[in-house]
Parts: C-alpha cells; structure tokens; sequence
C-alpha cells in the first residue's frame, strides 16, 4: 500500500521527476526567509520587496488552481508567500501610523 503511494507520488505529474516541484520547494526559502524577518524593526523592512512578495503570492496562488495538473505544492508556497508578505506590510504600517499619526499614513505610502 504506502509503496504503491510513494509510486504514484514519484510518477505524478507535479512530482520529484519535474520542475513542477522542485521550484515550487525551492520557493519556499523566499517565505521562511521572510518569516525569519518577523524579528526585523519594521523600519528596516521594505515595501517594494513585501508588496512583491504578497502579490507574487497571490498571483500565483490563483495561477496553481487553474494549471492541469493541479499542483498543490505551488498553491500552499504560495498562500505561505501571501500571507508573510501581507503581515509585514502590515507590521510596517502600523509603526508608521503609530508613530506619525493618520497623517502619516500619507507621507508612508508615499515615500
């Protein structure tokens, strides 16, 4: 039984033998790495690179339930890469708004 699945897994489509698994696994250093930077101030956190981030997350979040085969290894990655980036957006702008008031929010987004 767990042969014939370790089987099925290795002949998948979206398996070992393809580049439909190994970026998406690779891809997952972009979200730990981004996790890892939970600890960072949020002043020393980027917009251009956490808005990437989230979009890249979600763009491709859609993108993997769409594809044939259906690659579940993108989709999660994915939603893993939304879900980090969103969070230290938020973190960034909150410190901002905390700090400069609701004017500030203004001058942060704009900066």
């Amino acid at each position: 039984m767990a042969a014939s699945k370790i089987q099925a897994f290795w002949n998948h489509p979206a398996g070992p033998k393809t580049i439909h698994f190994w970026a998406p696994t690779f891809k997952w250093g972009i979200s730990i790495a981004n996790v890892a930077d939970f600890t960072k101030p949020p002043e020393k956190l980027s917009y251009p690179q956490q808005i990437a981030v989230t979009f890249t997350g979600l763009i491709w979040t859609r993108y993997s339930t769409v594809i044939t085969p259906k690659n579940w290894n993108l989709f999660s990655v994915n939603v893993a890469m939304a879900g980090t980036g969103l969070y230290q957006l938020y973190r960034k702008v909150s410190q901002k708004s905390i700090a400069w008031g609701l004017t500030g929010m203004f001058q942060v987004l704009h900066s």
